[in-house]
C-alpha cells in the first residue's frame, strides 16, 4: 500500500475506503490505535502474521499487549465500502472530519488531516527523503 487519500467522516461517522486500497485491505481489516496519535488498519494477512508473532510470545510479554488488543476492532465495509469510526478512536486520532489514509507499505495509517500535514511538513525535506531511500537501497 502507498499514497495518501484524503476523505471526510459522514454525518454518522463513517469513512468511505480510498477505491486505491479496497483491495489491498479487503472485506474484512483491523483497526487499530498506534503511536503518533494515529490509528492503523491491518488487512487480515498483516493482521494474522502480528497474532502469529504474539503466539509466539512468552505469556509475561503478553500482559504489555492488553492495551494495544484491548484497542482493536475488526472492521467490515458496507457496500458503499464504509466503516464505522467509531468516537473513542476519533478522539484518540484527534479526527473531527477531515482525515488522510495513508499506505504504509503492508498496512495503511489514517490521520487527522491537520495532524498530518503538520507532521509531513516537518519530515517532506531532500535530506530526510534522500536518508530514506538510502536505507532502502535505492
Amino acid at each position: 500500500m502507498f499514497g495518501q487519500y484524503k476523505h471526510g467522516l459522514d454525518p454518522k461517522g463513517r469513512l468511505v475506503i480510498p477505491s486505491k486500497l479496497r483491495e489491498e485491505l479487503g472485506d474484512t481489516f483491523y483497526l487499530a490505535k498506534a503511536p503518533d496519535a494515529c490509528l492503523k488498519l491491518y488487512p487480515q494477512a498483516q493482521w494474522q502474521k502480528l497474532l502469529d508473532r504474539c503466539n509466539e510470545m512468552p505469556s509475561s510479554k503478553l500482559r504489555a499487549l492488553r492495551v494495544f488488543f484491548a484497542n482493536v476492532i475488526k472492521c467490515e465495509p458496507d457496500k458503499q465500502f464504509r466503516f464505522l469510526l467509531p468516537e473513542s478512536f476519533r478522539r484518540y486520532a484527534g479526527i473531527d472530519q477531515e482525515v488522510i489514509f495513508l499506505g504504509q507499505a503492508g498496512v495503511a495509517e489514517l490521520w487527522a488531516a491537520e495532524r498530518y500535514e503538520a507532521e509531513e511538513a516537518k519530515y517532506l525535506n531532500p535530506e530526510n527523503l534522500a536518508a530514506v531511500m538510502e536505507e532502502l537501497g535505492v
